[in-house]
């Protein structure tokens, strides 16, 4: 045999052996398709619908979760939200507490200095002052403020509403609501076609007097009128009718409970 047949048979025992190569590479992606498989079946199912839908949107060219940085949110450096440190509500619970006794003990000091000024001027049966879970009232009854029938303010009633406007100065951040009140004799004239209107009329001519004073934010005030419709006794009677008709000043609490209802008129006890 010569040496050109011998070293052809030697070349055929020796089988091609170069399809290892890409048989190795797809071995390499199938373990790691699988790593990939086994890390998927432990994450949380709600982190998981969370990335489908950010993959989903930016294929989509949406605005979706990773715009609102939610994969942040939900972990951090590993860390999960159920491990990360959380704002104490006892602590939030005792600021509130701190802060409704400060207001508290603010507009126990204005009603006292309320209550020295009506008792020092005479005026203990025409104001009150009342201080409750949602408010300080000052009620004033309409006869210290207007002619009968009328809505226009007395001039002496004018140094009343200056007096209470400077005391209001100490809650100059604060909403204050004026209301006027009728009994339920009904009025039909030219200027109050009813007692709506001149509640209204009432409560309004007061507040623009409060609000002359260029230290009160008018945007703090409105002027409500109730009508006849949130008395406070009887209409039966004359005591009673003149309890009904009246303005009520009131300072709204910006603390309160939550089943606490702001700015409610005085109601019947």
């Amino acid at each position: 045999m010569s040496k050109r047949n011998k070293k052809h048979q030697d070349h055929e025992e020796h089988a091609d052996e170069s399809w290892l190569l890409p048989y190795s590479d797809l071995m390499t992606l199938l373990l790691a398709l699988f790593i990939v498989l086994f890390g998927m079946s432990n994450i949380d199912a709600q982190k998981f619908q969370e990335m489908s839908e950010a993959f989903h949107s930016v294929l989509t060219g949406g605005s979706g979760i990773l715009d609102h940085n939610a994969l942040q949110s939900s972990t951090i450096n590993g860390i999960s939200d159920s491990q990360l440190p959380k704002t104490s509500t006892d602590g939030l619970m005792n600021q509130k507490k701190q802060l409704m006794q400060q207001e508290q003990e603010s507009l126990e000091a204005l009603k006292k200095q309320l209550d020295t000024y009506i008792e020092n001027n005479g005026l203990t049966d025409q104001l009150d002052t009342k201080l409750n879970q949602s408010q300080l009232m000052i009620t004033i009854s309409d006869k210290a403020l207007f002619p009968s029938g009328e809505a226009d303010v007395k001039p002496d009633a004018r140094v009343l509403a200056k007096a209470i406007s400077t005391l209001l100065q100490e809650f100059p951040d604060y909403e204050v609501i004026v209301s006027g009140h009728t009994d339920n004799v009904p009025i039909s004239t030219a200027k109050f076609p009813s007692n709506w209107d001149l509640s209204s009329a009432r409560a309004l001519n007061f507040m623009k007097i409060l609000i002359l004073n260029e230290k009160l934010d008018p945007m703090k005030f409105s002027a409500i009128g109730y009508g006849e419709y949130h008395p406070v006794a009887s209409n039966d009677t004359n005591v009673g009718r003149a309890q009904n008709r009246r303005v009520e000043v009131s300072i709204i609490r910006k603390y309160q409970d939550g089943d606490q209802q702001i700015g409610l008129p005085a109601t019947k006890e």
